[in-house]
């Protein structure tokens, strides 16, 4: 993984002694008061134009005089950080800039800035660089939240060549330490003897497994503060395995990692804004290739619970890596448990790419991540976990099968799959995600995203009623 510090290059102090020009973030609504305050010839301009102030839509200023230069930002109707994201490739390059206009959210400002300057460029001769903001202190969990932002992102978009499963762990690790958490990873004979599903995964690959565990409290967390568990789906790239993906299928499979981007979000999220929890991430970071030595369709696997589970496709291996994450982790008996994987095409079919499924069995949870990712504009939509289709799952020679016998609601059994590993009196989340911008929008450049990373830590703040 990259040192990705360089996002605060783009943030500097008003008197850095670079010269700053000014932004005005002008609504729809407002846009006739702010036309009318406009000297003559910038306001005859902007007319002449058409700007009409678009969400995203940003314009250079002629200038009124021998002072700094200039821009306008339109807000449309949106109120979300995401119009800020036009600024950083719209304004010259390496020019700093502030926003003057009344009122404006600076954090949210901030967010959409530095979200939208966000560009997979490590591989690259060269590249254009953004606009630079002037840096305000009320926004520091902003800057936090873009560089977990910014993380999950890089690791979505590394080539599967440069990111296995060792560098994978290596990542979590080099997010313990930044931190100042401990990190433990489990491979070769531990990860066989503690990890059996994980390992099964894994064993088609020239690239071996490993399980990275991220431990941290908050400087304010005492042994009975609430422990936060995180799992994720750490699949480094997918074949499909035996039951070989086409082609068009594996092309952006290095994304499938995309669970694990998410959790490593959110856990550097908290640790930033030093929540007063205790935190446990586990990633499991695994490759599924095809080889002499990899799981078959109908073989029978033994998991760390001890149920076992037949192979009724070995493209389904997400939820048999996590689910020996989930059975140790309900062990500890956290006082909320979430995983996160690319799981199913099936979530993609129902709610489309841009939406991920969440699944828990506590409703109060449930609507507190719904109403939460809604309020920072990272949503997700839930979906049941119904028990009726449980038995779909049921095997004749193991405790159950990894895939459903029914080709319907392939989201809901995947989640009903994993809730077997899941103690009933454990609250637990589970979503199942994209990972991947399929277009280039506003603070959101085409590549690997963080989905949900923002809105659970949004829902844990609240939660556990910490005000930054």
């Amino acid at each position: 993984m990259r040192e990705i510090d360089c996002l605060f290059d783009l943030l500097a102090a008003a008197d850095s002694g670079q010269k700053t020009h000014s932004i005005h973030a002008v609504s729809a609504d407002g846009l006739s008061a702010f036309l009318a305050d406009l000297p003559a010839v910038q306001r005859e301009y902007l007319t002449f134009t058409g700007f009409a102030a678009k969400a995203g839509a940003v314009v250079l200023l002629p200038p009124a005089g021998d002072g700094p230069k200039d821009a306008v930002l339109g807000l449309g109707k949106d109120d979300s950080h995401a119009p800020y994201g036009a600024l950083p490739y719209a304004l010259p390059a390496e020019t700093l800039w502030q926003i003057v206009t009344p009122g404006i959210d600076m954090a949210q400002a901030t967010l959409g800035f530095c979200l939208g300057a966000y560009r997979f460029n490590d591989l690259k001769g060269s590249a254009t660089k953004p606009a630079r903001l002037a840096k305000v202190d009320t926004a520091q969990n902003a800057v936090d939240q873009a560089w977990a932002a910014w993380m999950g992102r890089d690791l979505i978009n590394q080539p599967a060549n440069l990111l296995g499963p060792a560098e994978l762990a290596e990542s979590v690790s080099f997010l313990a330490q930044r931190f100042h958490a401990t990190c433990d990873i489990s491979r070769d004979e531990a990860l066989t003897r503690n990890y059996p599903t994980i390992a099964a995964v894994g064993r088609g690959s020239a690239r071996p497994p490993h399980v990275a565990i991220l431990r941290w409290s908050g400087s304010d967390a005492d042994v009975d503060a609430p422990l936060v568990s995180l799992c994720g789906k750490g699949v480094c790239f997918d074949s499909g395995g035996y039951d070989l993906k086409p082609s068009a299928g594996m092309l952006r499979m290095k994304k499938d990692m995309g669970g694990a981007a998410a959790m490593m979000a959110l856990a550097a999220q908290i640790m930033a804004a030093d929540l007063p929890i205790r935190l446990v991430l586990r990633v499991g970071c695994v490759e599924n290739s095809v080889s002499g030595d990899a799981m078959r369709p109908l073989d029978v696997i033994r998991t760390r619970s001890g149920k076992t589970v037949e192979i009724g496709n070995t493209d389904a291996e997400g939820r048999l890596v996590l689910c020996d994450l989930l059975d140790e982790a309900a062990a500890e008996q956290p006082d909320i448990l979430i995983d996160a994987a690319t799981l199913t095409g099936a979530a993609r079919t129902a709610l489309g790419p841009e939406l991920p499924a969440l699944f828990s069995n506590n409703l109060e949870w449930s609507n507190a991540v719904v109403a939460a990712g809604t309020a920072v504009h990272d949503p997700v939509w839930p979906l049941p976990l119904w028990a009726g289709y449980d038995h779909w799952l049921d095997s004749p020679i193991a405790d159950s099968n990894n895939v459903s016998t029914s080709g319907f609601a392939g989201a809901i059994t995947a989640a009903l799959f994993l809730q077997r590993f899941v103690t009933s009196t454990q609250n637990w989340i589970h979503l199942d995600l994209y990972a991947w911008n399929d277009r280039t929008r506003l603070a959101s450049p085409e590549g690997g995203e963080v989905q949900a990373a923002r809105g659970l830590f949004q829902a844990l703040r609240k939660r556990y009623k910490f005000a930054l």
